[in-house]
């Protein structure tokens, strides 16, 4: 398990070098680079000059990563944000917390609903409920969040006024938290479709489950049928959900930069995509990585539960 463990993060080392390398190359194309991004189209070849020597752009390209790795590893600094003035390290302390809430209440939410979902049409299967769950299944799983976003907003922000258009505002992870009706669109805009995507798995190993051998010994053995369903077939059905937890994490963060933009929420995605607009080069690439960390670690947590859970599971 320890040797797993180090193949494992030298396995998540080498991913984020490689995403941060791909990142920094992409970031060098843009045309005037980032000096003309920082300081505008209006600036003079002189003040581009002086700005590339001030920051180091003026040297190799391979020396400017080692420059921005070494600093990373080292100091923790993932550079200055020119646009807005502050470090990136800073802007990521701030608007992080507010991903996490909304991410993780999403996720809680998606978990706690999906399952039973699941084994309610494993229980109902081939019947009305079972068709019309997974046909609402597929239609979640297909709608881009920012469609589901701006057609929630439609018809319950807008015409029904029963919640606000735009996301919490506060400052802090306290304020966001005070304010749940403001909340409520964008985490249900997020767990929707973590829903859809979970409640299919799980109807999937529930039924494999069920045609397992120590089913069968189950209710050879006289066991009834709701001790069978939830005793011996769930628990071994939500193993592959923990696998499915660490390796949706991409799609659910990316779910989550589209839906703070829909709606305003003062998190990482909606940075991410500010960035982008302005083309900030160094919050591009602070922000980058820590979604490609978080990516990583979600991963890498889910392989380590996953043996935990399963006693089948050695990893050698």
């Amino acid at each position: 398990m320890t040797g797993y463990i180090i193949r494992r993060i030298g396995q998540s080392i080498i991913v984020l070098l490689g995403v941060t390398l791909l990142t920094f190359l992409l970031s060098h194309i843009i045309p005037g680079g980032a000096a003309r991004a920082a300081l505008g189209p209006r600036a003079t070849p002189l003040q581009i000059q002086q700005f590339n020597q001030i920051n180091g752009y003026n040297l190799a390209l391979w020396d400017q990563f080692y420059q921005y790795v070494r600093g990373l590893l080292l100091h923790l600094n993932l550079g200055y944000s020119y646009k807005n003035n502050q470090s990136v390290l800073s802007l990521i302390q701030e608007r992080l917390p507010k991903t996490l809430v909304l991410v993780g209440i999403s996720t809680v939410l998606a978990v706690v609903i999906a399952i039973p979902l699941g084994v309610l049409q494993v229980v109902r299967r081939n019947r009305p409920i079972d068709y019309t769950l997974t046909g609402l299944a597929f239609i979640f799983y297909a709608m881009p969040p920012f469609l589901l976003g701006t057609l929630l907003i439609m018809y319950f922000a807008v015409d029904l006024k029963w919640f606000s258009v735009s996301a919490p505002q506060a400052s802090s992870v306290g304020g966001i938290l005070a304010d749940p009706r403001a909340l409520v669109l964008p985490v249900v805009t997020l767990a929707a479709i973590t829903v859809a995507q979970f409640s299919r798995y799980m109807r999937s190993s529930m039924m494999e489950a069920m045609t397992e051998d120590y089913v069968r010994t189950a209710r050879a053995k006289g066991a009834g049928r709701w001790r069978v369903l939830f005793l011996h077939a769930l628990r071994n059905a939500l193993i592959p959900i923990i696998t499915l937890l660490g390796l949706s994490l991409p799609n659910i963060v990316g779910g989550a930069l589209i839906t703070e933009t829909v709606f305003n929420y003062p998190g990482m995605g909606l940075l991410t995509t500010q960035a982008a607009l302005n083309t900030d080069v160094p919050l591009l690439l602070g922000t980058t990585f820590v979604a490609t960390l978080a990516v990583v670690a979600g991963s890498f947590i889910a392989d380590l539960l996953y043996a935990v859970v399963d006693p089948r599971v050695r990893y050698a």
